[in-house]
C-alpha cells in the first residue's frame, strides 16, 4: 500500500508531535509517510507583514508567517498533505511541489497562504476556525476584570512599593460589571463566546457586527445588536473581537475614541492593526477613557519606548490570549479530520 506523504511544519507552540498524534489518531488504518519541522516561534518573531514590505515579492500580501519560501518548498518537496501553522505557502512554492494537493492550516484564518494561487493550481486549502476561542474568550473576561475591577492599577502600584489605598474612595473605585453595559464589537466564533461568558455576571451587552445576527439564546437573554456608533455611546466596555479586512483596519481611531463614554474602558483581545494605538494613547492621556487592557499591538513586538507600555492603568500582554495546551489539540484534530475526509472524499468541514 501506498504510504500518504505529509508534511508537517509546526513551531514551539504548535508542536510538531501534536499534528502527528492527531494523524495517526484520525487515519488508524492509514499508511503515513510523515516528515516533520518545527520553526522557532514564538521564541523568535513571525513577520506580520501589515502595512510592510515583505521584501520577497512572493510574500507580499501574506499575513502572520515564518520561514523563507525557498527552505519550506524544500521540505514540503512531494508531499501531497502539507500540515502547517505559520510556513508561507506562496506560488511560488506551489510550483516548485507539485504533488501537493491539501494545505491544512491550523488557523482561524489561512492569512499566511497565497488563496489565488493555491485555486489556480488546484491546492485545497482548510482552515481551524474557532480553534482558539475557547482560550481568547476566557482571556477577554479577565482583561475586563482586571480593568473595571482595579486589578492592574492596584497590581502596578504594589510593583513601584506604593500602597493605593485610596482605590477603595468611592471616588475611586471600580464597578461591578453587573451594574455595567459591555459593547463586543465582532460576533464570530470569540466575540459570540464572550457574550456566552459575560451573561452571567448580569451586564447588559451590546453586540455590532454587520455580518452576523445575534443567536436565538442570546436574544432570549436580552442581548442587544446595535450599529457601531450606538455601542460606542452606550458601552462602559468596548471589547474589540473583529478580523483585519480593509474595512476595519485603523478603525478604532480618535473619532471613535471621542464616540465613547466618559471613562470606559478599551478592551483589544483580537489585533492590533485595527486600532490607532496613538489616538488611544490620547484618549487615556486626556481621561476620556480610563484605562485600556492590550493583547495586541499595531507592529509586534512592539516598541520598548511605546509610552502605552508605562500608562498605570492599561493592562498589557504579548499576544498570548490564543495559547492554551487545548488549542493546540484542537487545532491538531480539525487538520487531521480533513486530511481523513481528503482520504475517504467527503466534504471538507472548513474549506477556503
Amino acid at each position: 500500500m501506498r504510504a500518504l506523504k505529509v508534511a508537517v511544519i509546526g513551531d514551539q507552540f504548535m508542536k510538531a508531535r501534536y499534528f502527528t498524534e492527531a494523524l495517526q489518531a484520525a487515519l488508524p488504518q492509514t499508511a503515513l509517510d510523515i516528515r516533520t519541522l518545527e520553526l522557532d516561534w514564538p521564541d523568535t518573531p513571525m513577520a506580520h507583514g501589515y502595512g510592510a514590505d515583505a521584501g520577497d515579492p512572493q510574500l507580499q500580501g501574506l499575513k502572520e508567517y515564518m520561514g523563507a519560501p525557498g527552505a519550506m518548498a524544500a521540505f514540503i518537496a512531494d508531499a501531497e498533505v502539507l500540515v502547517n501553522h505559520l510556513a508561507p505557502v506562496t506560488d511560488g512554492m506551489l510550483q516548485r511541489c507539485a504533488q501537493l494537493k491539501l494545505v491544512a492550516v491550523s488557523r482561524g484564518g489561512p492569512v499566511n497562504i497565497d488563496m489565488q494561487a493555491a485555486r489556480r493550481r488546484g491546492v485545497q486549502v482548510v482552515n481551524a476556525p474557532g480553534r482558539n476561542a475557547s482560550a481568547v474568550a476566557e482571556f477577554t473576561i479577565g482583561m475586563i476584570l482586571a480593568q473595571t475591577r482595579l486589578i492592574t492599577l492596584g497590581h502596578v502600584a504594589l510593583m513601584r512599593g506604593q500602597w493605593r489605598g485610596d482605590l477603595y474612595r468611592a471616588d475611586r473605585t471600580g464597578e461591578e460589571l453587573c451594574n455595567q453595559s459591555v459593547g463586543l464589537i465582532g460576533y464570530g466564533h470569540i466575540g459570540s463566546r464572550v457574550t456566552k461568558l459575560l451573561r452571567p455576571f448580569g451586564c447588559r451587552i451590546l453586540v455590532s457586527d454587520p455580518y452576523a445576527q445575534l443567536d436565538a439564546a442570546d436574544r432570549a437573554a436580552g442581548v442587544a445588536q446595535v450599529g457601531l456608533a450606538a455601542l460606542l455611546a452606550q458601552s462602559d466596555v468596548v471589547s474589540l473581537h473583529a478580523r483585519v479586512t480593509p474595512e476595519t483596519t485603523g478603525f478604532i481611531d480618535a473619532a471613535a475614541f471621542a464616540q465613547m463614554k466618559d471613562g470606559a474602558h478599551f478592551i483589544n483581545t483580537a489585533r492590533g492593526p485595527m486600532v490607532d494605538y496613538a489616538a488611544l494613547y490620547a484618549a487615556l492621556q486626556s481621561g476620556r477613557l480610563r484605562g485600556a487592557a492590550l493583547e495586541t499591538f499595531g507592529v509586534e513586538p512592539c516598541d520598548p519606548a511605546d509610552p502605552l507600555l508605562r500608562h498605570p492603568n492599561v493592562t498589557l500582554t504579548p499576544h498570548i490570549a490564543g495559547a492554551s495546551i487545548k488549542t493546540v489539540k484542537y487545532a491538531a484534530s480539525l487538520c487531521a479530520e480533513e486530511v481523513r475526509r481528503y482520504l475517504q472524499g467527503q466534504a471538507f468541514a472548513n474549506p477556503c
